[in-house]
């Protein structure tokens, strides 16, 4: 089978206005960034089914803290500078650090996001090769046009099942049922992504867009400049922590209670 190697990037910052030194937080007696990290690497232990799989994973963060800690149990990167999000950082850490190792995928992967498996990331993996879109991500079928589906917060998917084409991405309570019939269903976004190395560059090479600035939404960019987006979908139950209080309600799921 073909070989394909994939780079798992994990960006990780100290400064947060909401909740400083989220990463080192601890979660049932492991760090957030560790459990992500964690999570990350073990998928060198799932197969995937269409090609053979060669998968490096590290922390890319620009604060002293969670260099040291990283480098207790892993790989780590330091990019310091003031970029405006989580993928041009990705970016800057793979052309000074990973350019010349030829791989095929760049993984972007939240470092609050400590549910996702690696099972997981090889099924996205799998998707984006066999299907061969520019960018790969997930989404999740959701039911009932209620709270969540009104939540700006909740981003919606205008997605394709039948060919896994995502044509857009909003904050606003899409799709509209005009009719008021049965059908209830809309995508949420989960936002893992995987982009083909030179589909990285070009994203980020790329100025930003209207739609981006509007609902600042940073894959509306890729849209807008005919970079190409599929998305799997995933029953896996992601829960981002954003707060302290957060952690909380993970730790009451990872307890099972």
């Amino acid at each position: 089978m073909e070989v394909k190697r994939a780079l798992v990037l994990i960006p990780a910052r100290y400064a947060s206005s909401r909740f400083p030194g989220k990463p080192l937080a601890e979660i049932s007696g492991k760090s957030m960034i560790q459990r992500v990290y964690e999570n990350c690497h073990s998928a060198q232990g799932f197969a995937p089914s269409n090609f053979t799989l060669e998968l490096e994973v590290a922390v890319v963060t620009d604060d002293d803290r969670i260099e040291n800690h990283v480098k207790a149990f892993g790989n780590v990167v330091r990019v310091d500078d003031d970029v405006t999000s989580g993928t041009l950082r990705i970016e800057l850490a793979y052309k000074r650090f990973f350019k010349d190792q030829n791989f095929d995928y760049v993984v972007n992967v939240q470092g609050d996001e400590p549910l996702l498996s690696g099972e997981e990331l090889v099924k996205l993996l799998e998707f984006h090769y066999a299907a061969d879109y520019d960018i790969a991500t997930m989404v999740r079928s959701m039911s009932g046009f209620g709270s969540e589906f009104k939540d700006p917060n909740k981003v919606k998917a205008i997605y394709s099942p039948v060919t896994g084409a995502c044509h857009f991405f909003t904050r606003a309570a899409v799709p509209h049922d005009r009719d008021d019939v049965e059908r209830k269903e809309w995508f949420l976004h989960i936002g893992v992504y995987s982009y083909k190395t030179q589909a990285l560059i070009d994203y980020c090479e790329s100025p930003e867009t209207y739609y981006e600035q509007v609902e600042k939404l940073e894959q509306l960019r890729a849209i807008e400049h005919g970079i190409s987006i599929g998305a799997i979908q995933t029953n896996t139950q992601l829960m981002g922590v954003d707060t302290p209080e957060d952690l909380k309600k993970l730790e009451g799921v990872l307890s099972g209670t």
